[in-house]
């Protein structure tokens, strides 16, 4: 009896203390907004609530909260079928599904130390429970049951499209390996994603990092009021008043490239931007190059594939990295031979100015300047007046409207993660709700460089029927307002704010049933399509009369510099196009590696940029040491995409133009549903259903101003 009565108290304690730690975790969870529902409108995440404390148990609760729907999958006495095992494996996750876009969003354009440290402790378990996922072996089991059944299934297009998508990614992800390569697979790719985190951060840190204050105004000579006013003020806010301070970021370096007639500091400026990560310092990425390719080799010959090309390629359009090779090769040749007549060109001016003196990389961008107002007249300083950031993102907005019947309206009073940032709601022409648009275009110490659109939200249909719409962000490093002065744009930020919106639409516009179908979800070499799309309109003139309004007048773009620009459109193609091959052919070299020896990542570069015989006088866009697109970004033997993309959305416009009519409804009608499709169907297939044919090259070639 002594003994019963020992356990009876012992059990109470226990029930008691279970009790007291689900009221503690009951109230955690109350507590953290990101484990509750929000009640914000239109359902976007409550940014203004979300502190750092809330985000690790978020993700811990998420990822046990994944684990255990994919445990009630596989534990489910029925017999597998696609809906109880696809279409559930496919709603999964959800609330990760909200932690991550929200935590990952803020990391990249609004992060911070303690940030980069709970991305560093909770990406190995990510990976962990992704692979945990697809190596499942009675999970695959079940999915594999109903895939072999597929043909009897009655399926509809799209339900085919996720079935054999999601066995695709489990037997492309290691579901099929023998347990001591699941276990290894395992191990890299836990490896890798810390490898990528650290890639980016330390690219952050190094651009952060350096500064060139200028206190002498005289080797400021050529550069225009405004970049001078925004030098001034930067160095200003870091505390030096006497000086003008410059960075390797775009925003400030750019306009000393393109203006400064000081040739040191041209040098100075661009060498920075060119060795980040590239000094044996603590932010130096060449030891996790070298460790990153060794594990993308080893993990394409898991697979039985010769080289991480091969294995990336497999599910791209391009299907192989021989496929890319011959593409690439097809439109470099046309590229360098115009770069290299665009040289000699620049070589001559210098000539005027320094003769003797080679020209340089630090010298392309001052004299195509140069060149570019003496065969046109064409001043982009003159041009920039007429770009005003508000004014270019309304002119992006009035063309979806003209095109697609959408409506933008901006929401004030939304919960946003920094004060900069604007929401709008975007309605279909008959007022329904397409989807939420957040746009962040200023840079800042915590935003990575560059530009990008991400899902917040995915679009997607419930279990009763409901469409939940998008929640978008567009995100640039656009310059910032200065002085008296609004954010002027150049006609490559032109260029770049049409692009991200034309990912934006792919996204909003999205009318898939399921998550990992829906928007942007489609191979990468067919993604760039919608974005780049969007380029084509910028300086069509009657789309330039809606956006371009001079910043103090207010007056439109005049018909004379309108004309001027389109007559200039071909200019300086050779470098532009020239410089973007390189890096792809760059890309390619490193994913085609068979090796898993240590290599000398400048020498490997070096060899890389001779064997493809690039001019000494044009800089391949990214160097090695700040390649994030292929070392963080998920643009791994893939950077080529962008002109794969290209080829698409030059034959794209041109069903517009063979019309007469750039706006024409119906061709706008059938891209739209293309828009709409995601990733439901074959890339191929979709793009040859809008155009009636394959794309044909012959379009962005003849665009670049490379053949007749």
């Amino acid at each position: 009896m002594f003994i019963g009565n020992n356990l009876k108290i012992i059990n109470m304690k226990k029930s008691l203390i279970l009790t007291l730690i689900a009221m503690a975790t009951l109230a955690c969870t109350n507590q953290n907004p990101l484990l509750t529902d929000e009640n914000t409108p239109y359902g976007v995440p409550a940014f203004d609530k979300y502190k750092l404390e809330h985000y690790m148990p978020a993700f811990k609760e998420a990822i046990s909260q994944q684990k255990a729907e994919v445990d009630a999958i596989v534990n489910n006495p029925e017999a597998p079928t696609f809906e109880n095992t696809i279409v559930a494996l496919d709603r999964t996750g959800s609330l990760l599904d909200k932690v991550s876009s929200a935590f990952f969003n803020v990391l990249e354009a609004d992060g911070n130390s303690e940030m980069d440290k709970i991305a560093n402790e909770v990406s190995p378990m990510l990976s962990e429970l992704s692979d945990g996922i697809i190596l499942n072996e009675a999970l695959f089991s079940r999915v594999k049951t109903v895939y072999e059944q597929k043909d009897a299934l009655g399926l509809t297009p799209e339900q085919m499209r996720l079935l054999t998508e999601t066995y695709k990614q489990f037997v492309q992800n290691g579901a099929n390996l023998p347990a001591d390569k699941k276990e290894r697979l395992m191990q890299i790719n836990q490896e890798l994603s810390v490898l990528s985190l650290q890639f980016g951060q330390n690219v952050v840190a190094e651009t952060n990092d350096y500064q060139l204050f200028i206190t002498d105004e005289v080797r400021l000579e050529g550069l225009p009021e405004s970049a001078k006013t925004a030098a001034k003020e930067e160095a200003v806010a870091a505390g030096r008043e006497d000086a003008w301070l410059f960075t390797p970021k775009r925003t400030s370096f750019t306009p000393v490239l393109q203006y400064a007639r000081d040739r040191e500091l041209r040098r100075e400026l661009l060498m920075a931007y060119i060795t980040r990560c590239n000094h044996d310092n603590d932010h130096d990425n060449k030891a996790i190059i070298n460790r990153t390719m060794h594990l993308r080799v080893e993990k394409a010959r898991l697979f039985g594939y010769e080289n991480p090309a091969d294995y990336i390629l497999a599910d791209c359009m391009a299907h192989d990295a021989k496929t890319v090779d011959a593409f690439l090769q097809s439109v470099w040749q046309p590229s360098l031979a115009a770069a290299k007549r665009e040289a000699a060109a620049l070589q001559q001016l210098l000539d005027k100015d320094l003769p003797g003196e080679k020209l340089q990389p630090w010298d392309w961008w001052y004299y195509a300047e140069q060149l570019r107002r003496e065969r046109y007249a064409l001043d982009e300083e003159e041009i920039k007046q007429y770009f005003v950031l508000d004014n270019v993102r309304n002119g992006a907005f009035l063309l979806a409207h003209n095109l697609y019947g959408l409506n933008f309206e901006k929401l004030e009073g939304m919960p946003v993660y920094n004060k900069e940032v604007e929401v709008f709601k975007v309605t279909d022409a008959d007022g329904s709700l397409i989807g939420i648009l957040y746009t962040d275009y200023f840079p800042r110490a915590g935003k990575r460089p560059g530009a990008w659109m991400n899902d917040i939200c995915h679009q997607y249909v419930d279990a009763d029927g409901i469409d939940h719409r998008p929640v978008i962000i567009n995100v640039g490093n656009f310059n910032k307002p200065a002085g008296d002065m609004p954010s002027l744009l150049s006609m490559d930020d032109v260029e770049t704010l049409f692009h991200e919106f034309g990912h934006a639409l792919h996204g909003l516009l999205s009318k898939a049933h399921y998550k990992s179908l829906a928007g942007t979800a489609t191979p990468r070499d067919f993604v760039e399509l919608p974005s780049q799309f969007m380029e084509n309109y910028c300086y069509e003139p009657q789309i330039l009369r809606t956006y371009a309004f001079h910043y103090q007048t207010g007056e439109v773009m005049p018909d004379e510099l309108i004309e001027k620009i389109n007559a200039a459109s071909k200019f300086n193609q050779g470098f532009v196009q020239t410089e973007l091959l390189c890096a792809s052919l760059l890309d390619m070299d490193y994913h085609e590696m068979t090796t898993t020896d240590d290599f000398d990542v400048n020498a490997f570069e070096a060899a890389s940029i001779e064997k493809m015989q690039m001019i000494p006088e044009i800089i391949v866009r990214y160097r090695s040491t700040y390649f994030n697109h292929i070392f963080t970004t998920g643009y791994a033997a893939g950077y080529y995409s962008y002109t794969w993309s290209a080829v698409l959305d030059a034959d794209a416009f041109a069903a517009f133009k063979e019309t007469g009519d750039i706006l024409n409804p119906e061709v706008a009608r059938r891209f739209r549903h293309l828009l709409e499709q995601g990733g439901t169907r074959d890339a191929q297939e979709l793009y040859n259903e809008f155009r009636g044919k394959p794309a044909d090259p012959q379009h962005h070639l003849r665009r670049k101003g490379f053949i007749d």
